[in-house]
């Protein structure tokens, strides 16, 4: 049976000359059981008629935003919410690059923007469009931010005379894509609960200071969408960071170290706990209740200061509920795999992530991370990579450990 069987795809049409295999799409959707719903863009409506998506449907076709039948009940969050899958067909270079910077100014868009399902995105353009640096990094940003894409193909354009990457994916690929992301995830992880925490914390001075550090929280996301790509339950618990959450993970947003264990311990229990957060070590004593002022006299204000709690330790030394696996993290400048091998006996874990973050690696922010497995076997030392794979070999690393016992 097609893992397309009774779930609900909603197709969002979009205005390129490619829209008329959308119509086949369809058909093929609804071969595999599916019941789809469709939206059409007002150009898409130029080159196929909503009477004819509309027949091979089955249902109705959305096309306006501000349609008073269906907005009196905020029509376009419940199309958002009510598929298994949304798919993007064609995907044209200006609804990507809508996407990209998260306009919502009609209802295919607005749609999208609000949709929390997985999306398929398979692009339709001429192949100059296609190629361009602004189509290239929206691209690049939607499939960072967990967007699927197929296709696009090479081949001749609707242009006479042109060809090249561009052509819409066959509507058979499309439904295969469809068929894969829906498929149940049977993975290393599979039926494993994972706990992941990522980001900085901020620790108030005052109502509008804090004291923080410069975690992106990129690859504690990274880890989670692996994670949850090999089958996994994942519970990120993440501190303040300006990232999409990854796809099929529960995110957790905390402020504070403190809010971060309390948030991991209400978690657990997990088979596998993985803290990458850069949690701040120390707090003010006393937050103020007003903004700190100057007082004129040059001098600072007095600061006193009081240790977090270690989450990666309290954690690791439960006498009950203790995660089957711990997975620590240690950033350091200097002295790398002393610190971190010290790291790994006094915090209690079974392994430690080691990775450099002195100004010259550009680690925390950046795109790739080079680390250092740290264990009572040895070391294990990996390349530098972006931080995605960083996050799937440590994944795949978990998923072997676990089968090993």
């Amino acid at each position: 049976m097609s893992s397309l069987a009774s779930r609900n795809i909603l197709l969002v049409i979009g205005g390129g000359i490619a829209a008329y295999k959308a119509l086949d799409l369809i058909r093929r959707l609804r071969e595999r059981g599916a019941a789809v719903t469709v939206v059409m863009t007002k150009a898409a409506c130029e080159f196929v008629t909503p009477l004819a998506a509309g027949a091979l449907s089955g249902t109705k076709v959305f096309m306006e935003l501000f349609d008073r039948a269906d907005e009196h009940d905020v029509g376009h969050i419940r199309l958002a919410r009510g598929a298994d899958l949304v798919i993007v067909a064609p995907a044209t270079a200006d609804l990507m690059a809508k996407m990209a910077g998260g306009h919502a100014d009609d209802l295919a868009s607005a749609v999208l923007l609000a949709s929390d399902r997985p999306i398929l995105l398979a692009p339709a353009m001429n192949p100059l469009m296609w190629a361009n640096a602004a189509t290239r990094r929206n691209a690049a940003l939607l499939a960072e931010d967990g967007k699927h894409f197929v296709g696009p193909d090479a081949g001749e354009m609707a242009e006479r005379g042109e060809a090249g990457v561009g052509r819409m994916a066959e509507p058979l690929a499309i439904a295969a894509a469809a068929e894969a992301i829906l498929a149940p995830v049977v993975g290393p992880l599979s039926g494993r609960h994972v706990i992941v925490t990522a980001g900085p914390t901020h620790e108030p001075i005052d109502p509008v200071r804090y004291i923080a550090n410069r975690s992106s929280g990129k690859q504690g996301y990274a880890i989670a969408a692996a994670a949850a790509a090999a089958g996994a339950r994942v519970t990120l618990v993440s501190g303040p960071v300006d990232l999409a959450p990854p796809v099929g993970v529960t995110v957790i947003e905390i402020e504070t170290a403190r809010d971060m264990l309390a948030a991991v311990e209400i978690a657990l229990p997990a088979d596998v706990a993985i803290f990458a957060a850069a949690v701040a070590d120390w707090r003010p004593v006393h937050e103020a209740a007003s903004k700190i002022k100057k007082d004129g006299s040059g001098a600072a204000p007095p600061l006193a200061m009081t240790e977090n709690p270690d989450i990666l330790a309290t954690i690791a030394h439960r006498s009950a509920g203790r995660p089957g696996l711990v997975v620590g993290f240690a950033a350091e400048t200097d002295d790398l795999i002393a610190n971190a091998s010290v790291k790994l006996n006094k915090k209690g874990c079974d392994v430690i992530v080691a990775n450099d973050v002195s100004a010259e690696g550009g680690v925390m922010g950046g795109a790739e991370n080079e680390v250092a497995l740290v264990t009572s076997e040895g070391i294990e030392r990996w390349p530098r990579m972006p931080k995605g794979e960083v996050g799937r070999r440590l994944v795949a690393w978990i998923g072997a450990r676990l089968a090993n016992g």
